[in-house]
């Protein structure tokens, strides 16, 4: 993984609506009722993960994931 990218894995919550992120290497988790929402929310949990003793990634990936079901 490149310490100048941080990539989020992104589904749609079929239930409740809205969208859940999660960070891949990190511990880092968020979500939003709205794709907006959601991607301000990304920003401002990497701007708190990260401090000045951790090198903050330059580009965030959103990775949209989805999930389908078919009966067998």
């Amino acid at each position: 993984m490149s310490e100048t990218e941080i990539i989020f894995e992104v589904s749609e919550d079929e239930v409740d609506s809205g969208y859940t992120a999660s960070a891949l290497g990190y511990g880092i988790h968020t979500e939003g009722e709205s794709l907006e929402e959601l991607r301000g929310n990304v920003r401002e949990a990497v701007d708190c993960y990260f401090d000045d003793t951790i090198p903050r990634p330059k580009l965030i990936r959103l990775h949209f994931v989805r999930e389908e079901v078919l009966i067998a």
